[in-house]
């Protein structure tokens, strides 16, 4: 916890907010300030909405706010960059939603006017600070040496005109969900792929409605997922030479347990996003590291940018 909140704006009013300003309640390190919007309208309706008192209509005034000291940016995926950069340039930390970019050089460049502007910068992969995580790498010993990874992600989406199916907004299920499998994988591996091998289902818009892919790690340790838009399934599994381990619900929602050798334990349950904010929150007090930096990151798009890659060409991409 921090000694005193973190003034937080939300930049757009996207459904995950939904969800994060139900953790963001949860603790008393953040201040949840103000809203940016498009326009003072809508910005207006989140407001009343979520309880908000102060409503900026356009993002670059929320960046001109002198209170607000970190911004949290829920914006389609092709506007992370753009708009973490700015937010840098003014002076505020970030957080920003996930995957921050499928380009590991708009990684760097961000990561690089951060250190220069002496803010945190954080991807914002929620699930990464929920305890379960520390249960799952805690009982890899008892499984063995690593064999395998197995990974899941998948919803069903109705909407037709969602974001998530449009092309010029880097959508499709490997950039909504599958990026999750990539982080669980990379994880639970301990090391970066150096092959990846992706083939992707393109739906009416022409992006992936299902997408499968390979990760070989140096190790020889081989992962393997399916993330996709028409059916209903999430899990991460270890395999190893003595046995297995596997979270039955590890991205987004609860309740969460773990089957280590057939033996399912519930687990205790927890709110990533608050958890997510008070990690940053001790961050920007400078009183920790942030859990997710630049190295994970980075890691992140370069393997989303060689699956896709993968996919396009139909042939293995080496990192």
């Amino acid at each position: 916890m921090t000694a005193e909140p973190v003034r937080w704006g939300i930049l757009g009013t996207g459904g995950i907010n939904d969800r994060f300003l139900v953790g963001a309640r949860l603790t008393d390190a953040v201040d949840i300030l103000a809203i940016g919007s498009r326009s003072a309208a809508s910005g207006a309706a989140f407001a009343e909405r979520h309880g908000i008192g102060r409503v900026h209509g356009s993002y670059d005034e929320l960046l001109g706010d002198p209170d607000v000291e970190a911004i949290y940016i829920t914006l389609p995926n092709t506007l992370h960059h753009e708009w973490t950069i700015r937010a840098l340039a003014a002076g505020k930390h970030v957080l920003c939603e996930k995957p921050y970019s499928r380009h590991p050089a708009e990684v760097d460049e961000a990561f690089d006017a951060a250190d220069r502007a002496g803010l945190v910068l954080s991807e914002a992969f929620m699930w990464r600070h929920h305890p379960q995580v520390r249960e799952l790498l805690e009982s890899l010993p008892a499984i063995g040496a690593l064999q395998a990874i197995r990974a899941t992600f998948s919803y069903v989406q109705e909407g037709a005109a969602d974001i998530r199916l449009r092309p010029d907004l880097d959508g499709g299920s490997l950039m909504d969900v599958g990026c999750y499998c990539v982080s669980g994988s990379r994880l639970v591996a301990g090391e970066e792929p150096d092959l990846v091998y992706g083939i992707g289902e393109p739906g009416p818009s022409g992006v992936d409605i299902r997408f499968s892919g390979l990760l070989h790690f140096p190790s020889g340790v081989v992962a393997e997922f399916t993330s996709g838009f028409t059916s209903e399934h999430r899990s991460l599994e270890a395999i190893g030479s003595e046995g297995s381990v596997r979270l039955t619900n590890p991205w987004q929602s609860e309740p969460v347990s773990i089957i280590l050798d057939g033996v399912e334990t519930p687990l205790a349950g927890d709110n990533f996003y608050r958890r997510e904010l008070e990690n940053l929150g001790r961050a920007i007090r400078g009183e920790a590291p942030p859990l997710l930096g630049r190295a994970d990151a980075l890691g992140q798009a370069r393997t989303l940018d060689a699956l896709l890659r993968s996919a396009a060409t139909g042939a293995p991409v080496r990192l």
